[in-house]
């Protein structure tokens, strides 16, 4: 019998939030969690229905049958202030947006932390990796002596098959739009990575976003309208102001 969602969802490692101020910490953000299982392995294998060739490790395809239908990539209607080919992520709906021409966005479903809540801002990528290695820094360290000190990139890497690293000018945020090895957690807020994302989206994704991609992270976005039918609306000077 298959785990419900709910089950799998309450047995992942919640982490407090830290205090933000703009986009950044104080402190660092939340550091993954230790690849541990969450779910006995047979019921984590009943998650997969294949593998996806990949180099130099294939990546195991979740059966979607398990993911709710809004959180499966798509194609939506997309009646924002941002141009084509900007990134927005809203971590209140738990939508990643696409933005494309013609008022539409690939919608992705993610997974955040309840830190993921709290920070928002502007960002931009500027660095994109396959098959990541994790190293935490030593202040996660201090705050979570149990992590493991480096993981290896791979099938079990809490950073999944890519990552996309966001900065704001030289600086990096210490945030990621990355992978996951978890796919019941993406939709939810027990995540204690970034902004993760099925291992097959963020395998789309990541081929599909260029370096120096403008990303905008928004806690909510009710300026935002996902409908089958849009008009013309007025939109608030802060909007405006958000690209300039």
């Amino acid at each position: 019998m298959l785990p419900t969602r709910r089950s799998l969802l309450l047995a992942a490692a919640v982490l407090a939030p830290g205090r933000a101020q703009a986009f950044f910490w104080d402190t660092e953000p939340a550091a993954p969690k230790a690849p541990e299982p969450v779910a006995p392995a047979s019921n984590r294998e009943d998650w997969y229905i294949g593998e996806i060739p990949d180099e130099p490790f294939n990546i195991p395809k979740v059966d979607l049958a398990l993911v709710p239908p809004e959180f499966r990539k798509q194609r939506v209607d997309y009646d924002g202030p941002e141009r084509a080919g900007v990134v927005v992520i809203d971590t209140h709906e738990r939508f990643l947006y696409l933005v494309r021409e013609g008022r539409t966005a690939i919608r992705y479903g993610i997974g955040v932390g309840r830190a993921g809540f709290t920070w928002s801002g502007i960002a931009v990528v500027r660095r994109k990796a396959k098959w990541p290695g994790w190293r935490p820094t030593p202040a996660m360290l201090k705050r979570r002596p149990d992590l493991p000190r480096y993981v290896e990139p791979g099938v079990n890497n809490p950073l999944g098959c890519r990552a996309l690293y966001l900065y704001q000018g030289e600086r990096d945020t210490l945030y990621r739009i990355h992978g996951t090895n978890e796919p019941w957690t993406v939709g939810g807020t027990d995540s204690s990575g970034c902004i993760r994302l099925l291992n097959e989206d963020i395998l789309d994704l990541h081929g599909r976003v260029p370096l120096g991609t403008t990303v905008v992270v928004k806690t909510s976005q009710p300026e935002v309208m996902v409908q089958r039918e849009w008009d013309e609306r007025p939109r608030a000077d802060n909007q405006v102001l958000l690209f300039q």
